[in-house]
């Protein structure tokens, strides 16, 4: 007789889905968007760790968030597809008939199992601490780096015992004229109580103008450049039993510096 957690052993998790044919040829797909489109550059990929890593970024671009189409493209650029590239994502991607295809090409819903999983297979997990609150921040804090209090991140690296790799992009955020996260109309809306929904994001852009999310208006061919910064072991900085504050501090410190480094080399918003 087959026990219940005979059962459960037999199920797969989502990391088994990932099919590297198919990412490769996504990649194929994605590689004039984001080489062409938006001249994407990835630095600093070089020194990347071997083994699991959390990879911490920033969040720019909106409805069309360009980081991990540029992050994911580079990285398999420079290591093949041995090495799979998860994204944690919200549920709501994998509704529908397209939930297959993302669960393929590296998407697995955001939670400590899911990521674990993925990190202690030796996976290179991505995750934006900063999620919709970051990606529609407005056009005058787009070089502001800012996960709305959100401190997850680090216990998932913990519990994996993972290095932390903080990425940090610049240009995603002048896809469009980002006006507004939203949060006031939300709660006047009531959309934080029927939905759950903090922020509905205004924003203008090409070719519909002013848009309240929809109808979502097409990227603009903004120049995005990504620096992956050096690996963090938060048990040899921070101790054993890290404050977790303060971690989530430095790693925002750290960011906020590359950042800055990145904005000061740009000339122009979108030409780069």
């Amino acid at each position: 007789m087959t026990s219940k957690n005979d059962d459960d052993a037999q199920v797969p998790g989502e990391i088994a889905k990932w099919d590297p044919s198919l990412t490769e040829s996504v990649m194929g797909w994605l590689r004039p968007l984001t080489k062409l489109w938006h001249r994407s550059e990835v630095r600093g990929l070089d020194d990347f760790p071997d083994g699991g890593a959390l990879v911490v970024s920033n969040h720019s671009g909106g409805i069309f968030a360009m980081d991990v189409p540029v992050f994911a493209t580079g990285f398999y650029e420079r290591f093949g597809f041995v090495r799979p590239v998860f994204t944690l994502t919200f549920d709501l991607v994998f509704t529908g008939p397209t939930g297959d295809f993302f669960r393929k090409t590296g998407f697995i819903k955001a939670n400590h199992d899911n990521a674990d999983e993925a990190l202690r297979s030796g996976g290179v997990v991505v995750v934006f601490p900063g999620g919709d609150y970051d990606v529609y921040r407005p056009v005058t804090e787009r070089n502001k780096i800012d996960f709305g209090g959100r401190q997850g991140y680090i216990r998932a690296a913990l519990n994996a015992g993972v290095p932390i790799v903080p990425l940090v992009g610049i240009g995603g955020q002048e896809s469009q004229l980002y006006l507004s996260r939203g949060t006031d109309l939300a709660k006047l809306l009531r959309l934080d109580k029927m939905f759950r929904a903090k922020i509905l994001p205004v924003s203008f852009g090409f070719p519909f103008g002013l848009s309240v999310v929809v109808p979502p208006n097409l990227p603009l061919p903004t120049k995005i450049v990504q620096q992956v910064l050096e690996p963090i072991d938060i048990v040899a900085q921070f101790g054993e039993d890290p404050d977790i504050d303060e971690v989530d501090a430095h790693i925002q410190s750290v960011m906020q510096d590359a950042l800055d480094k990145l904005a000061a080399e740009r000339r122009l918003p979108v030409i780069g």
